[in-house]
């Protein structure tokens, strides 16, 4: 009933992945990293699916970890970001979410707060993506602010992010991990009580160096490939989506006709052409270009035409029995969510996690 546009996540597959994950560190935490509604595919039923499996989660915002505790989940949620107000202290304190700490504003208003029980802290240290974390002597001097405080619990957990992991061939990940290092021995913070953490998908899969106490994998949950080069990961990792519509109309234009807004695409032949119920209101790309696959009767029909905001046109000129109402895979096991988004000049993560609400999610498994 209704408009057939539709999201389908595979909660198996979602379990598998992690496992994939936990393979490469088998003896270390995970903090899964669920941002942005679980990078599209439901913040609280993937958070269910993976709070046996994983030790916490990681959240951009107080508002994503709240989502999590309506849920009924109980595992510590690591704030990303931080807090951006003094308020959330407290709520962190009662509600067992992490802070990362990576500047003076979170330093001096922890030190000043009156938690009704010591906060648990993660230390950011800019290791040169420079986005967040202490830098140089400010490390060490807020690192020994924070670990004389009883406003915060005894163990802290050390970490920072790579800028480009994802590139195998780039020496920036080698150079990271080595600062990451020299900070740590040059402030003094090597204590056993004290964690590390660097990984994130692409640092826990390809550079071993990172592989720390703390694991944070995200996007690999859900199937796809961190990197830009081809993976031999590919081969076991499950996409748990799957991105459907239907075709709702059927039309043949001849040679020198045009589709769609702006005419971007004019048929060189006669051409059968089918539209699609999706749209960039649903978060398929707008930029997509002409030629983006998509999947009928498990052939590849290329997109022709711009994408509007509630359709768009295929041809399925080499269909000869597509009918109204056949199902268009967008993108999901049979077609890399990755390869849609180098037809789009974006990433696979920007894809996933534009995917909005109107579209709703089935969960299978």
């Amino acid at each position: 009933m209704g408009r057939p546009t539709a999201v389908f996540v595979d909660r198996d597959a979602i379990k598998s992945n992690f496992d994939i994950a936990k393979s490469f560190s088998p003896n270390s935490k995970f903090v899964s990293v669920i941002k942005a509604n679980a990078y599209g595919h439901g913040l609280k039923e993937v958070a269910q699916t993976l709070s046996k499996c994983t030790d916490a989660f990681g959240v951009a915002c107080i508002e994503e970890a709240l989502l999590i505790r309506e849920a009924g989940i109980k595992n510590p949620v690591l704030l990303m970001e931080g807090f951006f107000s003094v308020e959330e202290i407290e709520i962190a304190s009662k509600e067992n979410f992490w802070l990362m700490v990576e500047n003076q504003f979170h330093v001096d208003h922890i030190l000043s707060s009156k938690p009704s029980q010591p906060v648990k802290v993660w230390f950011g240290i800019d290791t040169g993506m420079h986005r967040l974390g202490f830098q140089g002597r400010e490390v060490g001097i807020n690192f020994q602010k924070l670990e004389a405080s009883e406003n915060v619990q005894p163990s802290l957990v050390v970490s920072s992010h790579f800028s480009t992991a994802d590139d195998l061939n780039s020496n920036t990940t080698k150079n990271q991990i080595n600062n990451f290092d020299s900070s740590i021995k040059s402030n003094h913070l090597i204590n056993y009580k004290h964690e590390q953490s660097l990984s994130n998908s692409a640092g826990l899969i390809g550079w071993s160096g990172s592989r720390r106490d703390w694991q944070r994998p995200g996007y690999l949950l859900f199937g796809n490939s961190p990197f830009v080069q081809k993976h031999e990961v590919e081969k076991v990792l499950k996409p748990a989506m799957d991105f459907k519509s239907k075709i709702i109309s059927l039309r043949d234009i001849s040679a020198g006709e045009s589709v769609g807004y702006g005419q971007n695409w004019t048929a060189k032949k006669q051409t059968r052409i089918a539209t699609v119920t999706v749209g960039y209101a649903d978060g398929y790309p707008r930029n997509a270009e002409n030629g983006t696959p998509t999947l009928v009767h498990g052939k590849r029909c290329p997109l022709v035409g711009r994408v509007s905001m509630d359709m768009i046109t295929i041809d399925v000129t080499d269909i000869h029995h597509a009918t109204i109402g056949d199902e268009v895979l967008l993108w999901g096991k049979e077609l890399p969510v990755n390869e849609i988004a180098k037809y789009s000049n974006s990433i696979g993560w920007e894809l996933l996690s534009r995917i909005t609400s109107r579209v709703p999610r089935h969960y299978l498994n």
